[in-house]
C-alpha cells in the first residue's frame, strides 16, 4: 500500500480519533451526531495507523517526506 501521510500529519490523525470516538461513544451515544463523530473517529484511527489516506491519493497530496520510514 502506498503511504501518503506523514509523521505529523498521523500524530493529528490520531489525537482527533481519540477525541471524534471519545465524544461519538460518550458525550452523544445513541444519537445520529455520536454515530457520524464514531465514524469519523474511526476512519481518523485507521488512517493514522495505516499512513495512507485514500483521499490524498485521489486529491494527489502527499504529506509523507520521502526520508521517512514506513512505521
Amino acid at each position: 500500500m502506498f503511504n501518503n501521510v506523514g509523521t505529523t500529519d498521523r500524530l493529528l490523525r490520531l489525537i482527533a480519533a481519540a477525541m471524534l470516538l471519545y465524544l461519538g461513544l460518550q458525550t452523544y451515544t445513541g444519537s445520529a451526531l455520536g454515530i457520524g463523530l464514531a465514524i469519523a473517529g474511526g476512519v481518523a484511527l485507521l488512517t493514522g495507523l495505516m499512513g495512507s489516506c485514500a483521499l490524498y491519493g485521489v486529491l494527489g497530496l502527499n504529506t509523507r517526506k520521502s526520508n521517512q520510514s514506513l512505521s
